[in-house]
């Protein structure tokens, strides 16, 4: 059962302070070690959820604790990853039926399956490298890359391995070279773009 109260009671040297629940009753000890998010310190006076337990000298403390409006960010990183990924899906399934019924060449699903694990793989390799202190993958490349057509990979790169996903600025490029490749995908269709298609198909 989770339980809600405020943080009357914080030092930040030792990292730990003292809950006064709502609903009444003692003080409830907490250390920052008790917080989902750690990154986030502690303010005074903050109301803060969490679940009562007891430790080792029988005191009440508090475990699983969270920060206000945490939960709500979590759920809608959530809906945004599953939207993410049921739009990558939803992408590559229209492309293969539209190259197994001949209105695209086969070679052009190849292509966006091909690239999107080339680009999965490159942030991969990019957030191992942050995490050591490594030379870093230049942003652009990674960009390049979506914009030829990995982007159900880089879209997916985002959401599992929480990479490239909180930077504002490189979500907004990103969603503009989406909507590009699209585009040219789209284009593809026009008159123009059927003349390349035949030339493709007969090259193939």
């Amino acid at each position: 059962m989770r339980s809600k109260g405020k943080l009357n009671q914080w030092n930040d040297d030792k990292a730990f302070g003292f809950i006064t629940p709502n609903d009444g009753g003692q003080k409830v000890f907490i250390h920052i070690k008790s917080f989902n998010n750690r990154r986030q310190r502690p303010k005074l006076n903050q109301v803060v959820t969490y679940t009562l337990s007891t430790d080792n000298q029988g005191r009440l403390c508090a475990t699983k604790a969270s920060h206000p409006g945490e939960r709500l960010t979590k759920k809608r990183a959530a809906k945004q990853s599953n939207f993410a990924i049921v739009i990558t899906v939803l992408f590559i399934v229209t492309v293969t039926l539209l190259a197994r019924l001949n209105y695209v060449p086969l070679i052009i699903l190849i292509g966006y399956i091909g690239l999107s694990v080339v680009t999965f793989i490159a942030y991969a390799i990019d957030k191992s490298r942050a995490q050591q202190g490594l030379w870093r993958t230049p942003e652009n490349t990674l960009q390049t890359l979506a914009l030829l057509g990995g982007w159900p990979g880089a879209l997916i790169a985002q959401q599992k391995l929480r990479h490239k996903s909180k930077k504002v600025s490189f979500r907004v490029v990103l969603g503009a070279t989406v909507v590009m490749n699209l585009s040219a995908f789209a284009w593809v269709f026009s008159p123009s773009g059927s003349e390349l298609l035949t030339v493709l198909n007969n090259i193939i």
